[in-house]
């Protein structure tokens, strides 16, 4: 163990863990410069022998500098997490090049913040204000979305097989929405909650940036402008909330935080869309009861009627009601196609649900569409399947209307 210092006894405030703390310039020029000779430097293999000292009492803060070379050492840092959260030890995390994976399994042993590296001018000392905030400042932080107050309609939208479109309705139908709304002082935006392998950003020619990741990794102390600066915008209009830059598991969030996330939307927004991912997640339920409408896309093929039957079932199993459930055909059978058209009253009536939406083959001018980062009203207008969304739409947009008169 080499503690700065340690032939004079004096208090450490703080203290550096590192494999190689010389790798870290930038963090010893900011402990120099927030602390004085007041912090030290621990190896990985002394920090936990260190924490069960008397001298670990005045310690306030652990800096735990890790890069990617640092994967072999994270049962031992967990450990070094899990000891200083157990004595109130503020933990923040200077990551250098490491996976969000094990970044995640770290916030989740007791870490309570974590700042990239290298570090941004003040990172240190901003990241040290925001850890020290009293708890009391939660409730100002909600009072702060309360203000919006816009109470905003919520559609969330899932495939039930693989390829079945919902990504691109979810686009579509955020743009239309937008576009109804130009005129007025309605706001729109779209939320991509696949964390894995969302195409919302590929959909709007959008990037995926770092600043979704540490939002989702700090929903708890996250206020509307923290939440507004991490969204990104389509044509100026439409807001965005694009899935990480790095796949994610899908664990990273719990239900009450998905819930965090989608209350400051619905505040700062009149119409929210979710974009979800494929599988049925532990916080799925949590997206459920928050939507007004919750549409689930598939296509008339047996995997679509199969995958359906399974989701049907689950629900029954667990109690969860489905009001909020409509089922759109996408690549519907043409008007002319009466044998399809036959299939796909089969499939509902053996399902025991009815399509509120079909949805036409849009063709390849969807997939181009998709490919040039432009919605179909903006790249083929006179496509059968965007002139489809925008007449739903347009009665979406209707009812929702009503429906706020009717609560007023």
């Amino acid at each position: 163990m080499s503690l700065v210092c340690e032939e004079e006894p004096r208090i450490t405030r703080a203290c550096t863990i590192a494999r190689q703390i010389e790798d870290f310039d930038l963090l010893i020029e900011d402990m120099d410069l927030v602390f004085g000779e007041e912090w030290g430097n621990l190896d990985v293999s002394d920090a936990l022998t260190f924490l069960n000292t008397s001298e670990a009492q005045t310690v306030e803060l652990l800096a735990v500098a890790l890069d990617d070379e640092d994967s072999v050492n994270l049962t031992t840092i967990r450990a070094i997490i899990e000891n200083a959260s157990a004595q109130k030890i503020k933990v923040l995390l200077i990551a250098e090049a490491l996976s969000p994976i094990a970044l995640h399994q770290l916030l989740r042993a007791g870490a309570d913040d974590f700042v990239p590296y290298p570090l941004p001018e003040r990172a240190l000392q901003d990241a040290l204000n925001k850890l020290n905030k009293p708890q009391a400042t939660a409730p100002v932080m909600a009072s702060q979305t309360e203000k919006e107050g816009r109470n905003g309609a919520v559609f969330a939208v899932h495939a039930l097989a693989g390829g079945a479109g919902a990504s691109t309705f979810s686009a579509n139908l955020a743009w239309e929405l937008t576009l109804l709304t130009e005129t007025s002082n309605k706001k729109v935006c779209i939320l991509d909650f696949d964390f894995q392998s969302g195409s919302i950003s590929t959909y709007l020619d959008l990037a995926r940036t770092e600043k979704v990741y540490e939002l989702l990794c700090q929903t708890s102390e996250m206020d509307a402008p923290a939440f507004l600066e991490v969204l990104q915008t389509f044509n100026e209009k439409l807001h965005v909330l694009t899935a990480p830059s790095d796949m994610l598991p899908f664990d990273l969030l719990t239900p009450e935080e998905i819930e965090r996330l989608i209350e400051m939307a619905r505040n700062l927004f009149d119409f929210v869309i979710i974009d979800m991912p494929r599988p049925v997640l532990h916080w799925s339920e949590a997206v459920l009861n928050a939507s007004d409408l919750y549409f689930a896309l598939l296509e008339l093929d047996l995997r679509s009627a199969q995958n359906a039957l399974r989701l049907i079932r689950a629900l029954k199993a667990d109690g969860i009601g489905m009001e909020q459930y409509r089922y759109v055909l996408n690549r519907a059978p043409r008007f002319t196609d009466l044998a399809g058209k036959t299939r796909a009253k089969r499939m509902a009536e053996s399902l025991g649900v009815s399509f509120g939406l079909s949805l036409p083959d849009g063709g390849s001018q969807v997939r181009d569409s998709n490919d040039h980062g432009l919605p179909l009203a903006e790249f083929a207008p006179k496509n059968p399947l965007r002139k489809e969304i925008r007449k739903f739409t347009e009665a979406l947009y209707e009812t929702s209307q009503v429906a706020n008169l009717a609560a007023e």
